[in-house]
């Protein structure tokens, strides 16, 4: 298994960030959590003048054997499908990326189809999807620490190529099951409470999708550590994403994280590196059905509540003008001996 070092964020230059954002022309506390997100990467990356460099997301998808269930009102080959919609650039995460410069990577975690080489794809299939987990576990340990092995070494080219500022999508139609069943066991919070409506099941097919992960729960009797947990009943483009969350910390780059299935990749890496925390701004509050809670669990303050649920790394997209306008004023924003302006008495 590999190993991670994440050190906790350094508070180094916290007194002298905090001056400088107090001088700037502005009343005390005035720019609100732009101040507070400013404070933030400052500090995490140990600078007055923090920036943020070549900005990445990267969506990992990966098909579940758990489809076969009918926890999903789409069918499995979908996956592949909107695979190839974000290389010809036709998603909703293509057109927020294109529109803020973000680049954008497409990582082949484990679909069921075979692609042909294209320029944003990266090949790093462990498998053609995960095994039913109603039936047997998704994926093997070896298999899954081959998952975050890999993501570990996509983020590590990444960030040799300059990029400091990295956020993760995902695709995978049945992952929203995985991602309930990992909330549920690495939190105790109760799984009705972590079943959604994922990509739009009405009430009977919520309750039938609850049905079949409470059996498959009861099923694969197992211990609840996040590993064992993870290769149960992951994916693997979520155990994909933990190698790529662990090893953004290790490289000490700023980590944006999306929606319900992202923040639960994030709860298994954090479970085993808990200083990854750190490096997180949690850009926006899916309002598919857990993600508040898990939010909650994780004592995160989501930036934005705009009722997205659509995965993909999208939140990060949007979200990403107001963490760029944070350094902007800390770095832009004149102080009032700068401008002449008489300051508060």
């Amino acid at each position: 298994m590999i190993n991670f070092n994440i050190k906790p964020i350094s508070k180094h230059k916290a007194d002298e960030l905090q001056q400088k954002i107090n001088q700037k022309t502005k009343p005390l506390g005035a720019l609100g959590q732009l101040e507070t997100l400013a404070l933030h990467i400052g500090c995490l990356q140990n600078t007055l003048s923090p920036t943020l460099e070549k900005p990445t997301i990267v969506i990992f998808a990966g098909d579940h054997g758990i489809t076969a269930e009918g926890v999903s009102p789409y069918p499995q080959t979908v996956t592949h499908q909107m695979a190839f919609n974000f290389l010809a650039g036709g998603a909703a995460i293509n057109v927020f990326a294109k529109q803020h410069h973000i680049a954008l990577k497409i990582v082949d975690a484990g679909v069921n189809h075979d692609f042909a080489a294209h320029p944003q794809l990266i090949h790093a299939k462990i498998g053609l999807g995960t095994k039913n987990f109603l039936i047997e576990p998704a994926m093997t340990e070896p298999e899954c620490q081959q998952a975050i092995q890999k993501g570990a070494e996509i983020i590590t080219q990444i960030h040799a190529d300059g990029c400091n500022t990295i956020g993760f999508g995902e695709m995978g139609i049945g992952n929203t099951s995985s991602a309930a069943v990992l909330m549920h066991l690495l939190t105790d919070i109760p799984l009705q409470d972590c079943v959604g409506k994922g990509t739009g099941l009405d009430d009977n097919g919520i309750q039938h999708k609850f049905n079949i992960l409470q059996k498959a729960v009861a099923n694969r009797n197992i211990t609840n550590t996040p590993l064992t947990v993870l290769s149960t009943f992951g994916g693997f483009e979520i155990a994909m994403m933990v190698g790529a969350y662990l090893q953004a910390a290790e490289l000490e780059m700023l980590i944006l994280v999306d929606g319900f299935i992202a923040t639960a990749a994030l709860l298994v890496a954090a479970k085993l590196h808990p200083n990854l925390l750190d490096y997180c701004i949690f850009t926006h509050q899916s309002s598919e059905k857990g993600h508040q809670t898990l939010l909650t669990e994780l004592k995160a303050q989501p930036l934005c509540h705009l009722g997205m649920r659509l995965g993909e790394g999208t939140g990060c997209a949007i979200v990403y003008p107001i963490i760029l306008a944070a350094v902007n004023f800390l770095n832009e924003m004149a102080s009032f001996e700068q401008a002449g302006v008489s300051g508060a008495k």
